[in-house]
């Protein structure tokens, strides 16, 4: 393994661990250069099937473009990286478990918005406003009050996110 910081392949390891879901090998290596410590993870490499963009190109799933949108969405959010991480595992095993060839990208932009629907109602409407491509506030306020309704009589977090959300312009982001 190279070093990050010096860019030497002589690293040891000092601990293995699997991570809490089992599904990664977490290592903590030292570079034997500059003694710097850091962090692998070691994953099975699975094949997982094609995406079918709108304009129909195909192109390979890409996991780190699915955690850079979740991200996004949970900036600034009280959401660990743990459980950012096993949002898009989950995301993952959904699509493997479909067992086609190609999916269409649509499948994933859904199945990432339902993750963020159940941990995070802020994240979810601002990755909504974007995945939805809202045309204009009219649009946005419909998503939002479907969302208002649904929690309308269940748990107060979710409808103090849902409140901030409203009044931070009617528009989603911090």
């Amino acid at each position: 393994m190279k070093c990050p910081s010096c860019g030497s392949t002589g690293t040891k390891v000092i601990d293995s661990r699997l991570t809490k879901d089992g599904n990664a090998i977490r290592r903590r290596r030292e570079c034997e250069s500059c003694e710097r410590r850091f962090t692998t993870y070691e994953r099975l490499e699975e094949v997982f099937p094609l995406l079918v963009k709108k304009d129909g190109r195909r192109e390979p799933f890409e996991r780190g473009k699915v955690l850079a949108g979740i991200q996004k969405a949970l900036e600034k959010r009280p959401v660990s990286a743990d459980v950012q991480e096993a949002m898009v595992d989950r995301v993952g095993r959904y699509i493997l478990e479909l067992g086609e060839k190609e999916i269409p990208s649509e499948v994933i932009g859904e199945r990432v918005m339902a993750e963020l629907r159940d941990v995070d109602h802020v994240a979810y409407v601002r990755f909504a406003s974007v995945y939805r491509s809202f045309k204009d506030l009219d649009d946005f306020m419909v998503q939002l009050k479907e969302l208002l309704a649904e929690h309308a009589h269940g748990n107060d977090a979710v409808s103090a996110d849902l409140a901030a959300a409203r009044f931070e312009g009617s528009a989603p982001g911090p």
